[in-house]
């Protein structure tokens, strides 16, 4: 509640209220509560429970879910409610309980079930999302002690993982439900994958990750006792909380609430704050008449109260109810239905909030992702017919998404609908009026407008099947349980029962991560006179700045200086640190302010005014690069064989373009910087959350004017990073040294999540265009491919990412003649980085298309010309390399066995026989990703080993842990070597002060690099161990009781087309089959893609659990890629889409129904550790084929139209254009011109 300045000096005097609640069944009294602060940032910073994480802000991942209890006396019983903390204000917790992650169990005293079954079976990579995803699990199990499948992936609709695919936590959360552990068959008596052919032939393959009779059990009785003295009805009273510029006011009665807000109009009133910053009147009590819901219901009651309602009311009553129902199974996270309440702008479920209790109710929702997102358009119908017969009596549509309001189509209904039969005439009138009626300018606030239009009518094609052929239940997506076989080679029983190599254990940290015990870089304990620092970034994306205005923000409480350009003792030319005359894009850092606490710090910031002179041109898409030939160079090209005459020696020569939107890195915990000045010789000691450490310091000691030695940098572990913050965190952790060394005091600054999304950029985006020459057959016989990336507003990486491009525009065939070029766009948008497969994918994903499109031209099977192009073993790809231990043939014969794809394929076709508004599709896909850093001098490593007088040994090397278990790998491997158990093993963090010069962990290289560093000093060791084996040959370790690695005959030269540009190449095959919804564009990889077969060759793993959690998690995030994750930037290169409320990556329910994952057998490399694989980057791309599976889908959809050949599909494959793509009567009636599109995708 907001008053003015007197108002609230007089409020601000008087003395507030206790807050009073329990925290992990310790009571808390707090005498100055805040009413700004979040329940997040109290535990945080005042309670140091840092296992509660800030993901983002916005109530949109669930890293920060917890558990809030809270007794009913109405009820009579004890709520139990899993709750987002950081929207959660703490005033709002008044007489409640409070239970974090570290409440139910630790690794020091006793784990709580839902811990150790999430680390065991292997649900935990980075571990940031953990914490939350175990109290959702907790808070489920507190409420319902046997739940169902359906309830479990219920209550995790509001979180989100970026690192394993979700497919291990479902399974090892399957556990608690009533049937306990199920097969990937689902209990059939002949669907067992123990029982089918691909597990008979291979006596040595296993599936076994983990063994569920080890897990404790759940004892619902040993929980923490709900405090009494919370079930103790006190009187009613106001309460009245003071903080600093705000005072938070709790009226006991709806009398009191109205009186206050007569009295003040303008405050906020606040009940479930799901959507910071909205003021909605909220009433205290609620009544239920029908569908007449109280304005404080929350949506959990309101459904709890209609499904009570569905079972015990006659069917045609509940018809409404059943679509209100429908409509908020997909709405937000069970997290925010917990607390959101009916009277809010629910514009998903405000369409049918009608009450009716007629005969047809339908509600549609049609979103990016179905589940825990907004709405495009939604629509409510209803129609009412005369007893007895199909003449419609009254009918009653509106539609969402189309207008400021909820849009009812009055004159459309009137018109065309009474006394009407329900018959196609109808159909076609009603569909050419909905055309005209639901119009919108081509400029409409957030775009898609000829989707939108054509979904207007689409939506009402199904509601008119719907009715005319009952047909409801058989199109609403119901919530499938998926299920998945691992399957690896087996480790031969040995005499050494202490070498794990090749055994799937669970990673390193998992407990730690289960508990929220592993410490993140924030979660380090604040200093003394510690400072917080805000960013202030420019808000033109190209423009000269005039003047920076700083003085309304230092007289913001607690500031304690701008630091700017000026600031910098050192050189700002690398980075640079801060820009203060030129910005060239929306987000360039230009100062940052510090001051006592994160909140006074983004006040401020806030207020420093920047008076800017724009600049032109803004060029913000690749298409505006080429126009105004705005490239950086060099310009890179690879050819090989004589491409002219290929293409004369063709049958035929297509041309095709595609797009490739970019993409957000998305890791979970956003970048963070510590940087503590040690107060000599211009020391400074560094914790950041960074893939380079190396890089950090040399970057921070440029920045400072100091020699490297001065600086230090450490990372623990980083909660995801994905190529993200391989040199994009150099651009906050020099910022935020630089502070440190201007205030002389420890300064600490972690990004929100918009802001890190604005400042860092992500995934290049890609335009190809080709030309192909080939022959009847479909063999391929010449190729011509230009690629451009859209660098952003600086070099970064690009240029290697380009490089990469080019290396695998051929993916895995062999074309004789081949040329490629590659075009790098400087464009007005934050530099573009690294991010997992590092231009790979985009290139291969260009070389797809082409062979679709050559398959689609010769009508044949893409399938067999896939097959029919594909290297064979000895090929020279076009750079020159020579294809040595080349497995992707056999990749791709167990893969088509694996999916059974020719059944498959028959099934498929069957179905699409009989299905015209659904269609189904199917593809296979291969890769071959080369391995190694393409910078020849970064493909080296270090490794530091101590051994202690009682036979513990001390661990170092130049990697860093993100979630791809590198460090659980290095310990395996020097368990291995030095012949001791793993216990005995111990890295504690990456550090430069003890592996030097290291090389960033990317690549898919460190497990190779580090991993023989690892070996080559434990070797080291040995031999110096050597005396003393030969005194005592039968004594034990504790008896007996830096490195330098070079990757061998690398380097490529682009000018000779000469050299080994890759040590090895891994390779993969995938099967996905997806079924579409020809009139929505939705498919069913969303919520469920049909199947997925991968079989991927890592050599030996040297860790199947953590090597399958790779692929898994790679083509997880390789989906979000192709169908899903969608950049969006206004023409002026503001980014529109900056967090979880409008980015979305895949969450639980985008998971395939059925995912098999299948480790290539007997598949030993010789180029690396222990004849291991490089597993990160390579499996992201196999996702590629669920686009083609929707692809193929889209073309028997076109068939039925009357159109057949190539045609183009940029990529992600969104339900927009797979909607538009299937053209058909209905998109001919929806015609649009541009002249204005507000929202670019990228």
């Amino acid at each position: 509640m907001s008053f003015t300045v007197e108002e609230t000096k007089i409020k601000l005097q008087s003395t507030g209220d206790d807050l009073v609640f329990f925290v992990n069944g310790k009571k808390i009294t707090e005498k100055n509560a805040e009413p700004e602060i979040t329940l997040l940032t109290y535990l945080r910073r005042s309670l140091g429970l840092t296992g509660t994480k800030l993901g983002c802000a916005e109530g949109g991942c669930g890293a920060c879910t917890l558990m809030v209890s809270k007794y009913h006396p109405h009820q009579n019983r004890i709520i139990h409610h899993a709750v987002n903390a950081c929207l959660a204000p703490l005033c709002s917790l008044h007489h409640c309980a409070v239970t974090t992650v570290e409440g139910i169990g630790s690794v020091a005293s006793k784990l709580h079930p839902v811990q150790e079954r999430i680390a065991k079976a292997h649900g935990s990579q980075c571990g940031f999302c953990t914490p939350g995803i175990v109290m959702s699990m907790y808070a489920l199990l507190r409420s319902n002690p046997q739940p169902s499948m359906h309830d479990i992936q219920e209550a995790f609709q509001g979180n989100l993982c970026r690192c394993t695919g979700y497919r291990p936590i479902l399974e090892g959360y399957r556990t608690f439900t009533k049937d306990g552990g199920c097969c990937g068959g689902k209990g059939q008596t002949n669907g067992c994958c123990m029982t089918n052919g691909c597990i008979e032939e291979h006596v040595n393959v296993t599936q076994k990750l983990y063994d569920q009779s080890e897990f404790m059990p759940l004892d619902p009785t040993q929980e923490i006792i709900f405090p009494p003295e919370l079930m103790v009805i006190q009187p009613q009273r106001e309460l009245r909380f003071v903080g600093e510029r705000v005072l938070w006011i709790q009226p006991c009665s709806l009398k009191e609430l109205l009186e206050l807000k007569a009295t003040y109009p303008n405050a906020k009133l606040v009940v479930g704050n799901t959507e910071v910053g909205e003021s909605h009147l909220i009433l205290a009590c609620f009544w239920l008449t029908g569908i007449e819901v109280g304005a404080s219901v929350t949506l959990t009651v309101l459904g709890d109260v209609l499904r009570a309602a569905v079972k015990k009311l006659p069917a045609h009553q509940t018809e409404v109810f059943k679509a209100v129902l429908e409509q908020l199974r997909w709405f937000a996270g069970q997290q925010i239905r917990n607390v959101a309440v009916c009277h809010v702008s629910l514009p998903e479920i405000k369409s049918v909030l009608y009450k009716l209790m007629d005969l047809k109710k339908t509600a549609f929702k049609q979103s990016p992702r179905k589940e825990d997102d907004i709405a495009i358009v939604t629509s409510g119908m209803n129609v009412l017919f005369k007893e007895k017969s199909n003449i419609v009596q009254s009918i009653r549509i509106s539609y969402g998404g189309m207008a400021p309001v909820t849009s009812k189509c009055i004159s459309f209904t009137q018109s065309l609908f009474d006394c009407r039969q329900w018959n196609e005439e109808l159909l076609e009138q009603a569909c050419t009026s909905l055309a005209e009626e639901m119009s919108l300018s081509p400029s409409a606030p957030g775009g898609m407008v000829t989707y939108r239009r054509t979904l207007t009518i689409s939506l009402f094609y199904k509601f008119f099947l719907t009715v005319q052929h009952k047909l409801a239940l058989d199109l609403r997506m119901e919530l499938d349980s998926p299920s998945g076989v691992q399957l690896y080679q087996a480790v031969p029983p040995g005499d050494n029962s202490d070498d794990v190599v090749g055994h799937p254990i669970m990673h390193l940290s998992a407990l730690k991560h289960a508990t929220g015990e592993a410490i993140y870089c924030d979660d380090i304990p604040c200093y003394e006179n510690e400072l917080r620092l805000a960013l202030v970034t420019s808000t033109k994306a190209h423009a000269l700045i005039k003047s920076i205005d700083t003085s309304d923000a230092m007289e913001v409480p607690g500031v304690v200086a701008f630091i700017s350009a000026k600031d910098i003792p050192g050189s700002n030319l690398t980075g640079p640190v801060f820009n203060d005359e030129t910005v060239t894009c929306v987000g360039h850092i230009v100062g940052a302010i510090v001051a006592d606490t994160q909140a006074h710090a983004q006040r401020a910031a806030k207020a420093v005014k920047i008076s800017y002179e724009e600049l032109h041109p803004v060029i913000v898409t690749i298409q505006d690069a080429i126009a105004n030939k705005s490239f950086y160079q060099p310009v890179r090209s690879m050819e090989r064989g004589d491409v002219a005459q290929g293409f004369k020696d063709s049958d035929h020569i297509l041309h095709g373009k595609m797009h490739i939107g970019g993409q957000e890195q998305f890791y979970l915990e956003t970048n963070c910087t510590v940087a503590v000045p040690r107060g000599e010789d211009g020391e400074m000691e560094l914790f950041v959350s960074t893939q380079a450490a190396s890089k950090t310091q040399a970057l921070v000691a440029k920045a400072l004017g100091v020699p490297a030695n001065r600086v230090v940098c450490r990372v623990k572990r980083m909660g995801g990073g994905f190529g993200g913050k391989e040199s994009r965190s150099t651009i906050l952790s020099t910022v935020v040294a630089v502070a440190a060394y201007t205030t002389k005091r420890p300064v600490r600054c972690m990004l929100d999540r918009d802001e890190d999304m604005l400042v860092t950029g992500g995934r290049h985006p890609f335009f190809g265009h080709y030309k192909v020459g080939y022959m009847n057959n479909g063999r391929v016989n010449a190729l011509d491919v230009t690629l451009y990336s859209n660098a952003g507003n600086s070099m970064d990486l690009s240029l290697s990412i380009l490089e990469r491009a080019l290396f695998h525009m051929d993916n895995s065939y062999n074309i004789p003649n081949i040329h490629g070029t590659g075009y790098i766009c400087k464009t007005n948008l934050p530099s573009n980085s690294a991010f997992r497969g590092f231009g790979g994918p985009q290139g291969m994903m260009i070389a797809e298309s082409w062979m679709c499109d050559v398959a689609l031209s010769c009508g044949l099977p893409a399938e067999e010309v896939r097959r029919m192009n594909m290297y064979k073993e000895g090929d020279f790809t076009p750079f020159n390399q020579r294809l040595d231990q080349f497995t992707i043939d056999l990749c791709w014969e167990e893969c088509m066995q694996l999916s059974d794809f020719n059944m498959r394929k028959e099934a498929v076709e069957q179905y699409n026989r009989q299905h015209r508004w659904t269609k189904r599709g199917l593809a296979i896909i291969p890769t071959k990703f080369g391995i190694s850093y393409t910078a020849v001098f970064l493909n080296q490593a270090g490794a530091l080993v101590h051994v202690y007088s009682d036979g513990s040994v001390l661990l170092t090397h130049g990697g860093t842990e993100m979630g791809q278990g590198l460090h659980t790998k290095m310990v395996q491997v020097a368990s291995k070597t030095l012949g001791i158990p793993c216990s005995k093993i111990h890295i504690t963090e990456t550090s430069t002060n003890t592996v030097p010069n290291t090389s960033p962990t990317a690549a898919s290289v460190s497990s190779d690099l580090n991993g023989m560093a690892v070996y080559n000093a434990c070797q080291t060791l040995l031999q110096r161990l050597q005396p003393c084996i030969d005194k005592n040959p039968k004594g034990c370790w504790e008896d007996w009781v830096s490195i330098y690695f070079l990757t061998p005959d690398l380097g490529y030269d682009f000018n000779t087309n000469s050299g080994r540009a890759f040590n090895y190449f891994s390779y993969g095959v995938a099967v996905s089959e997806v079924e579409i919804d020809c009139l929505t564009g939705s498919h069913k990889v969303m919520p469920n893609n049909l199947h997925t077969s991968i079989v991927m060759d890592v050599g030996k793993s040297l860790n199947p659990a953590l090597d399958i959690g790779q692929v898994e998690g790679g083509f997880m995030q390789g989906l979000g890629l192709f169908t899903l994750e969608e950049l969006r930037y206004s023409p002026d290169g503001y980014l529109y889409t900056r967090g979880p409320g409008m980015y979305k990556i895949p969450s639980f329910g985008d998971i395939p129904i059925e995912l098999k994952v299948s480790l290539l057998r007997d598949a030993p490399n010789e180029k690396a550790i222990f004849s291991s694989k490089a597993v990160g980057e390579p499996p992201l791309f196999l996702a590629a084929s669920v686009f083609y599976a929707i692809k193929d889908a889209i073309t028997v959809a076109r068939a039925e139209s009357g159109l057949t050949g190539p045609f183009r599909l940029d990529s992600p494959a969104t339900p927009e254009r797979i909607r538009n793509a299937c053209e058909d009567k209905f998109t001919k009636l929806v015609c649009i011109n541009f002249h204005s599109f507000p929202w670019l995708p990228l």
